[in-house]
């Protein structure tokens, strides 16, 4: 039994919703493959949706493993994240990795579980509304509210967002200073949170405070298919210092 299949059992009602990739590159879009008329469009429209919604499942399913695991051992939920999300990139039709890639791939890279980067952090709230909006290729204006900012030991602070739109959730990215460096991290940063997409490591002890564990960072879909548009790390989300966990560039 895969490490999907152990996690699936923990949040078997799990609902999540992901980007849906573009129609640019043909390739598992909504009309991807499907140039012989209009009801070969539909079946393949109809199957991408199923898949995505599989996709979605699992990460949601994934990540409720997660936070079960990492209430006692966070060393173990990592090790099931890095896991699943393997098995995800390597054999789900909704993988955002390139053929080519597909066909190389061997593991994302993953660096080993530090728990000194696993934080409770206080959500300090906005002193004035901010507002930001971010085009997307494949999903139209994405607006964003400031919620507030956590403040990290010996990094800094950094924004803590609420996407705006329907099924929002918080968003929390980061761009630290191995960003865009040869085998350090992605050049437009990574995520920590994205509860929308079921990225979530769960409450902390208090009401107004998140578990931010960057042990958990990784890149957005745009890392690895161009044909994803993907909201990046702003201004108040980049960080001069170096956060030598997480996931970093698979080449």
């Amino acid at each position: 039994m895969g490490v999907l299949a152990v996690a699936r059992r923990a949040d078997q009602g799990a609902r999540a919703d992901v980007g849906v990739r573009s129609a640019r590159h043909g390739r598992r879009s909504a009309d991807g493959g499907a140039r012989g008329g209009t009801g070969g469009r539909l079946v393949s429209a109809s199957l991408a949706a199923l898949q995505l919604a599989d996709w979605r499942r699992r990460v949601f399913g994934l990540y409720a493993g997660v936070r079960h695991l990492s209430v006692r051992d966070p060393a173990a939920g990592h090790e099931l994240w890095k896991s699943g999300r393997d098995e995800l990139f390597a054999g789900h039709p909704q993988s955002p990795l390139l053929p080519d890639d597909r066909y190389t791939f061997s593991g994302l890279t993953v660096a080993r579980y530090d728990p000194d980067w696993r934080f409770e952090l206080e959500v300090t709230r906005a002193e004035e509304p901010e507002k930001l909006v971010v085009d997307s290729a494949t999903d139209g204006k994405i607006h964003l509210s400031l919620v507030g900012a956590v403040r990290v030991p010996y990094l800094g602070s950094l924004d803590v967002w609420r996407i705006t739109g329907y099924a929002g959730g918080l968003f929390l990215p980061v761009k630290d200073g191995l960003a865009g460096v040869p085998g350090g991290t992605y050049g437009g940063g990574r995520y920590l949170l994205d509860t929308m997409k079921g990225a979530d490591l769960g409450p902390a002890a208090d009401d107004d405070a998140l578990i931010v564990d960057f042990n958990f960072a990784y890149n957005p879909s745009c890392a690895y298919d161009p044909s994803w548009s993907c909201p990046l790390a702003q201004a108040g989300n980049t960080v001069a210092s170096e956060i030598p966990v997480g996931e970093r560039m698979h080449r």
